[in-house]
């Protein structure tokens, strides 16, 4: 920690009067010492301007599976003295991340949408309400960009005004109900929501928890090989799906029909670009790992799909592709609903960190080798279709 803060007061105390650093990338922890030293050189180098733009990550050295709630309320006390004692770090902030925080026990809209008048980008991780209230966000003024959630518990994420937010993702919620609810965001275009179903997790309506959006361009969702966990829907999306050019749909287990997706295209009439991937991973296998999933079942999404076109839809990517004959007849479902296709890429399995630290031999491949893949196009194309079709392992 020495020689971490030496460092620090080598590249922020001996700067010419004249220079300055347009950007700076900071992360810290929570260490009284670190901060009594590190403080005031952050703190003064905002004061005389010599830092312009601050990206500002708080670390936990503590796994966050060992956090109790007294520590995450410790952790907000000792952040709020933080930008108590250095005010003008605030005023610099364009990006905060911040780790294992009781959030409601901050000043939130006074410290993040207040002081922080050119912060444009918010990742909260592991951070929590106390006892699940929601968390709202009426920020008219804000500048913010960007929000990235992960594994934050928040029964329910209420963006009442936050008029120039562009992006918004979050990486596994726990909650009762659709865990997010829109009422003014106006520049809201890009969405990205993952979460693997957990026993007793509730489906929901995925027009519930748009509505309110009405320039979404780009959706992704992402299942990690569990059940859905929205509900079938259709003619009921199209308001928010109205302006979708980019559609992701990820993390479908391998077993399951995929034809349910084709209701998404229904409701989007100007798609352009439709990826899909399916997934199947050795380090899910664990039964203790398992006990805490139901049940996998393959969608049933019963309805009917108009004879209605996807004439802008030029390209679709399929990730984890294997010759299974369901995936081959939804590939030709999909080009029957796309006349304008152009191109289709069929891609082999994703790198998976956790099925690379599994102390077994990797699993063969399933991509179709290069002798197979005259056959895979003459069995899309059905003598029918003359769509381009790439394969990349």
């Amino acid at each position: 920690m020495a020689s971490l803060t030496k460092a620090t007061r080598s590249f922020l105390g001996n700067r010419h009067k004249e220079s300055s650093i347009s950007t700076l990338h900071l992360k810290i922890y929570l260490i009284n010492t670190f901060l009594r030293e590190v403080g005031p050189l952050i703190g003064a180098a905002t004061d005389s301007g010599l830092l312009k733009d601050l990206d500002l990550t708080i670390l936990d050295e503590v796994d966050a599976l060992d956090r109790s709630e007294e520590d995450m309320l410790q952790r907000a006390q000792e952040i709020d003295a933080f930008f108590i004692a250095y005010p003008s770090v605030l005023h610099f902030l364009t990006k905060l991340s911040l780790y294992n925080v009781r959030i409601d026990k901050l000043d939130t809209h006074h410290l993040l949408f207040e002081c922080c008048k050119q912060l444009k980008h918010l990742c909260l991780s592991r951070c929590d309400t106390g006892a699940h209230p929601p968390f709202k966000i009426d920020a008219p003024n804000s500048e913010l960009r960007v929000l990235e959630l992960a594994k934050s518990r928040f029964e329910r994420l209420e963006l009442v005004c936050l008029p120039k937010l562009e992006k918004l993702g979050w990486n596994i919620w726990e909650s009762h109900e659709a865990p997010l609810a829109f009422e003014f965001v106006p520049s809201l275009g890009e969405l990205e929501f993952i979460c693997d179903a957990m026993c007793g997790q509730p489906e929901f309506k995925l027009s519930e928890l748009l509505r309110g959006t009405t320039c979404v361009h780009t959706l992704t969702l992402d299942f990690k090989g569990e059940n859905l966990w929205i509900q079938p829907e259709m003619k009921q999306l199209l308001p928010a799906f109205n302006k979708l050019r980019k559609l992701s749909v990820r993390g479908i287990f391998v077993e399951f029909y995929l034809e349910w997706t084709i209701a998404f295209l229904v409701a989007a009439p100007c798609i352009e670009m439709l990826h899909i991937e399916v997934w199947e991973h050795t380090c899910d296998l664990d039964e203790k790992i398992r006990r805490w999933y139901p049940k996998r079942r393959t969608p049933r999404w019963e309805m009917h799909f108009d004879g209605s076109k996807n004439s802008l839809l030029k390209e679709l990517e399929f990730i984890g592709f294997r010759s299974l004959r369901h995936q081959f007849t939804f590939i030709r479902s999909i080009l029957e609903r796309a006349p304008n296709m152009q191109r289709i890429v069929l891609k082999g399995d994703e790198q998976c960190e956790y099925c690379d630290a599994l102390d077994t031999p990797p699993c063969p491949s399933k991509f179709p080798k290069d002798e197979e893949q005259e056959i895979v196009v003459k069995r899309i194309r059905d003598g029918i279709f003359s769509t381009q079709i790439f394969f990349d392992e």
